[in-house]
C-alpha cells in the first residue's frame, strides 16, 4: 500500500509574487488561440517549450511527430511538455545522471517555475519518485492546483517572479542554478577511468589523457596502427601474389 504524499507547506519566495515585468522568458506564453496581448504563435510555443524543459534542442533532439501533433491540435501545450519530460533525451540526459532529491529539483524548477519549498518538499516528491517513478512525479505536478492556475492547458511554464519590479537584479535563472547533473555524477565518471598517465591514449588534438577504464583490455593505439600496417601491406602482397598467377596462368593458357 502506497503510503500518502506528505504535505508540505510553502516558503516565501518570488514566485509567490505577481510578476508586473514585460517580455523576456519569464514572460507568460499561451497558445495563439489566446486573445490577450501575450499569445503567440505555435512556432513560438515549440521553441519555448524545448528551452524549458531541455535548456537547448538540437534538431536530434526535436520530436516532429510530437510538433505536427500540437500543430493540428491534437494534443494541448501541458500534454506537448509532458512528453518532453518523459522523452529518451530527458532520461539519458536529466534522470539517469541525478539522484531523486536533484530530480526533484529540476522537475520543480521546468515544470512550475520556482524552487523547491524546502527540505520537506525536496523529500515529499523524492519518495513519490521512489514509489511511482519518473512517469508519477510528473502526472502529479501537471495535474496539480498550483500548476493548472499559474498555467492551465495552453501556456508553456517559465520561471516566475524571477524578475520583479522595481528590484535591482533578478534571481539566478533556473537552468544556472541547477546545471543537468552535479559533482557527484562528474567525479563517478571520471573514476571509471584511472588516475595515471602515459598509456598513449590521444582521442583528438594530440592531448594525452588517462586511459578509460572500457579500454582496460583493449590493444594501445600504437599496437592497433602496428597491426593495421601489417594488414595493409599483407593485403597489397596477398593482391599481387593473385595477380601475378592468373597472370601466369593466361599465359601459360595462351602458348598452348
Amino acid at each position: 500500500m502506497a503510503l500518502p504524499l506528505i504535505t508540505t507547506p510553502p516558503v516565501s519566495q518570488n514566485a509567490r509574487v505577481s510578476n508586473f515585468a514585460i517580455g523576456g522568458d519569464e514572460s507568460p506564453r499561451q497558445a495563439p488561440q489566446g486573445s490577450g496581448p501575450s499569445s503567440v504563435s505555435v512556432e513560438e510555443l515549440i521553441e519555448q517549450a524545448y528551452r524549458q524543459i531541455y535548456f537547448h534542442a538540437f534538431k536530434v533532439d526535436r520530436d516532429p511527430t510530437l510538433e505536427s501533433q500540437l500543430r493540428s491540435g491534437q494534443i494541448n501545450v501541458r500534454d506537448f511538455v509532458r512528453s518532453l519530460l518523459l522523452s529518451s533525451k530527458f532520461r539519458d540526459d536529466f534522470y539517469r545522471c541525478n539522484s531523486n532529491y536533484r530530480m526533484v529539483e529540476q522537475i520543480v524548477g521546468r515544470v512550475l517555475g520556482r524552487a523547491v519549498h524546502g527540505e520537506q518538499e525536496r523529500i515529499a516528491l523524492s519518495i513519490l519518485i521512489a514509489q511511482q517513478g519518473l512517469a508519477g512525479l510528473i502526472d502529479h505536478l501537471l495535474n496539480s492546483p498550483e500548476y493548472l492556475n499559474a498555467f492551465g492547458y495552453d501556456m508553456v511554464p517559465y520561471q516566475r517572479g524571477r524578475v520583479l519590479a522595481g528590484q535591482a537584479k533578478g534571481t539566478q535563472p533556473f537552468n544556472q542554478q541547477a546545471p543537468r547533473y552535479g559533482g557527484y555524477w562528474r567525479d563517478a565518471s571520471s573514476r571509471r577511468a584511472p588516475a595515471g598517465r602515459g598509456t598513449g591514449w590521444s582521442p583528438a588534438n594530440g592531448i594525452n589523457l588517462p586511459r578509460p577504464g572500457w579500454l582496460a583490455d583493449a590493444p594501445s593505439p600504437q599496437a592497433r596502427r602496428i597491426w593495421q600496417g601489417i594488414v595493409t601491406v599483407g593485403g597489397f602482397v596477398l593482391t599481387g601474389l593473385v595477380l601475378d598467377v592468373a597472370a601466369t596462368m593466361l599465359s601459360t593458357a595462351g602458348a598452348g
